[in-house]
């Protein structure tokens, strides 16, 4: 309950360390699972003490118990190892210190915990964070590759190792930390988000070589799944041996089997990106000399066409029949022109034949009155009456004698 305080009316530190320590003594035993980071066992003494952390919140806390306690399971419990305490919490008031005070120990075994794994696992997937929709690919050609794995590790060694014996000019920015135990949650997860927070980053390997469930189990925390969902950047997961399956496996971008087939897809090989290349050209050059050799035969089968090989002949042609119906056309003409000079002659002929000027030349004349009218009958005319006498050659008048 709330306490009434103030500026003047302040409670004295021993108050505040009994009240905690009243309130805590209400709490009862509790059952609390973590992992044991540090164990004392003194010769003789009948107390052993030790530190219980939660890896995934980087939490701890003491714990005592009697050394009776304890020894029904020091043959199976070390530092490291994962165990569920019964225990009752207590203050210690003089320090101000909780700790809890083990009623019994029991250590945490396989079986319970790849249940919790898979438990955890269905949880995740639930949420999506294992959907391959969500997954981003790898660049063809990281030109620098952010590498988590243990200080002077193997798993180390083989993707360096590797990597730059596929492609020599690909870099690095390792990060190492602790791959296994209490630290090792929280130095990983610093790590990833280092690596993606780091602009040039192109893709993050988190590597380390193979071991017991156990000691794979930091990869399998919430912490670091949720981290690694979190990532902007591809990550790929380089955990253990091929059988080893920790959840880090299921949220990466990419699963590797182990840290030197992580090596082996992330960077290409450089002399079968050369001989891919050498191929491509090859091809490349078949493709187009047989463009070239395909147009070629086209190019000559269009030549060899009459038309194409004398482009005259067709005009040459046509010339000599232009020519030939000029010819006729002439011809035809000149038979027309004649006839009808012929016709013309003979017609001329007629006319000048059947004229008064033809009669008039046979030596006749042609006698008209003064108003124009032709004399046909003597007795058309009068005596004395003037007329007008056309020959040939020209014309004169007469007089009617009666």
């Amino acid at each position: 309950m709330a306490l009434n305080t103030s500026a003047d009316a302040p409670l004295p530190v021993g108050e505040v360390s009994r009240l905690i320590g009243g309130w805590i003594d209400r709490l009862g035993a509790v059952w609390v699972e973590g992992q044991i980071t540090q164990l004392s066992r003194r010769p003789g003494a009948g107390v052993v003490f030790l530190t219980l952390r939660d890896p995934s919140y980087d939490i701890s806390v003491s714990v005592t118990c009697y050394r009776q306690v304890f020894d029904a399971v020091a043959d199976v419990v070390s530092e490291g190892a994962r165990v569920i305490v019964h225990a009752k919490p207590e203050w210690y008031a003089p320090r101000g210190q909780l700790s809890l005070r083990a009623a019994e120990i029991k250590p945490v075994g396989v079986g319970e915990l790849l249940a919790r794994l898979e438990q955890l696992k269905k949880s995740l997937a639930a949420e999506g964070l294992f959907a391959a929709d969500r997954k981003k690919a790898l660049p063809f050609l990281p030109q620098l590759i952010g590498l988590v794995c243990g200080r002077a590790s193997a798993a180390e060694r083989d993707v360096l190792e590797n990597a730059r014996r596929r492609w020599p000019a690909v870099r690095f920015e390792v990060r190492n930390v602790a791959v296994q135990g209490v630290h090792a949650v929280p130095q990983v997860v610093q790590a990833v988000k280092e690596l993606d927070a780091l602009d040039g980053v192109d893709v993050i390997v988190v590597a380390r070589g193979g071991g017991s469930v156990e000691d794979l189990l930091p990869f399998s925390d919430e912490q670091l799944v949720r981290a690694v969902a979190a990532c902007r950047t591809p990550v790929v997961s380089a955990i253990g041996h091929e059988p080893d399956s920790p959840l880090l496996d299921l949220v990466a971008d990419l699963r590797a089997s182990t840290p030197t087939d992580a090596a082996k897809k992330i960077v290409p090989d450089v002399g079968e990106e050369h001989e891919r290349v050498r191929f491509l050209l090859d091809r490349a050059r078949r493709c187009v000399g047989a463009f070239i050799d395909r147009e070629e035969r086209g190019l000559a089968h269009t030549l060899a066409r009459p038309s194409m090989e004398d482009p005259h002949r067709m005009i040459d042609e046509r010339a000599d029949q232009v020519s030939a119906l000029l010819d006729r056309g002439r011809r035809t003409l000149g038979h027309l022109l004649d006839r009808a000079d012929s016709e013309l002659t003979h017609t001329h002929a007629r006319v000048v034949a059947l004229s008064p000027a033809a009669t008039l030349q046979r030596g006749y004349a042609v006698l008209q009155r003064a108003d124009g009218h032709v004399v046909r009958d003597p007795a058309e005319v009068a005596a004395d009456e003037t007329l007008r006498a056309r020959v040939a050659e020209g014309e004169f008048t007469v007089r009617v004698d009666a």
